[in-house]
């Protein structure tokens, strides 16, 4: 029996704040300064659902609990949902391209 293809990729907005976390700078060596920071993450549950989960300290990843802002469905919107697998590759790849442009990104 096939399986539905429900998992999602997802992008946080991560406030500036987070380039005083000396771990976050030494992870983006080619940040360019005035680009963004962000979280990548994948989830089998809704993308908003996911965020208030971090916020809420639920399964949460520390730099979106402490500094997540909101999400940027223009950056992921497209891909979802998708199967595990190709969510699990999507998520390298976004982060991939983002650091390629300069962005601050972190992925758990």
């Amino acid at each position: 029996m096939a399986r539905r293809a429900h998992h999602h990729v997802y992008v946080v907005e991560l406030s500036k704040d987070v380039l005083q976390e000396a771990k976050f700078r030494r992870c983006n060596p080619g940040y360019v300064q005035g680009q963004p920071c962000v979280y990548v993450g994948m989830t089998g549950l809704d993308p908003d659902v996911r965020f208030d989960k971090h916020k809420a300290s639920i399964q949460a990843n520390t730099y979106v609990r402490r500094y997540g802002l909101r999400l940027l469905p223009d950056l992921y919107e497209g891909f979802n949902p998708m199967p595990y697998r190709e969510a699990v590759e999507r998520e390298i790849e976004i982060g991939i391209d983002l650091r390629s442009a300069g962005f601050g990104v972190w992925q758990a």
